[in-house]
């Protein structure tokens, strides 16, 4: 059996429809954009839902790509993931970038990203002088393909 959390939510449009798991297990359920888009090579557009979600504390929502989207049409979230906090009560809106060489078509009722829940933990920072070493030490950016 697979755990679940509880969330509130609430169409602000008629036309909305609520996230949807394809299949059993899978982590993403899909948003759907409540608009039609036309992106150029390089556009970006902020997709409306039409859906806010009360999502418990303790909890975040990651807006993640597609991967149907992003591996034929170029199409990704442009923040991605993107965070929904727990505090947010406001539109569900996905900013999307056409990466791709084509143009493409958001159609009014497409799925259009997956949003995934996941726990939240949060920091205690304790300042100190130094930080104990590790094998990687102060290697930085590609350091471990070298």
């Amino acid at each position: 059996m697979l755990a679940k959390v509880a969330v509130k939510i609430k169409k602000l449009n008629d036309d909305a429809v609520i996230p949807t798991y394809s299949k059993y297990g899978d982590a993403g359920c899909d948003l759907y954009s409540l608009e039609e888009f036309i992106l150029q090579p390089g556009d970006i557009c902020l997709v409306h839902t039409g859906i806010a979600i009360e999502i418990p504390y303790g909890y975040e929502g990651q807006i993640r790509p597609r991967s149907g989207k992003a591996i034929k049409e170029g199409l990704t979230v442009i923040n991605t993931p993107g965070t929904v906090d727990a505090g947010y009560r406001d539109e569900i809106r996905v900013g999307i970038i056409n990466l791709g060489g084509l143009i493409a078509y958001i159609g009014k009722g497409d799925r259009i990203a997956q949003l995934v829940f996941s726990p939240v933990l949060k920091a205690d920072f304790v300042e100190v002088n130094e930080l104990s070493d590790s094998d990687r030490g102060l290697g930085g950016f590609g350091h471990t393909g070298k």
